[in-house]
């Protein structure tokens, strides 16, 4: 555990230098002939790994600080995979109205339609839990 601060140094030394060669070689083709997929696929690579690291550094942090949290752990991932399934399941994936091009399958539109659900309903208890914090705060100052 003392060079685990190093690992993640060196680590994250890697990762930006990667990056950079990745962006660096987008701009030497004029991101033509694939770089700009090349640069997506690892944008995804560092989305996965940083979901990766934040899961499995939560799961490892409540393991060794209170075990029995795990239960209370595994209870909020249900929670957050029976949220997704059910928005997916009530998403309609209606074909883009005034598109120009070829419309994207039907799975592609579901999924869509999952995503902007998914962001309407965390902005929307994003600013529910902003307002009944300040009414809960005013409350219990009184």
């Amino acid at each position: 555990m003392k060079n685990y601060g190093k690992i993640l140094k060196w680590l994250m030394v890697i990762f930006i230098l990667i990056s950079v060669g990745i962006v660096v070689k987008g701009f030497a083709t004029d991101f033509a002939g694939g770089s700009v997929d090349m640069i997506m696929n690892w944008a995804y690579v560092m989305v996965i790994l940083a979901i990766a690291g934040v899961v499995l550094g939560t799961v490892l942090v409540t393991a060794i600080n209170d075990p029995k949290g795990l239960l209370k752990l595994i209870g909020v991932c249900v929670g957050i995979v029976a949220v997704c399934g059910a928005v997916y399941a009530i998403s309609a994936g209606a074909p883009a109205i005034g598109l120009s091009v070829e419309q994207p399958d039907a799975s592609t539109l579901k999924l869509t339609d999952t995503v902007l659900n998914l962001t309407y309903l965390a902005a929307g208890g994003a600013v529910l839990s902003i307002i009944l914090g300040e009414i809960i705060s005013a409350i219990r100052n009184k």
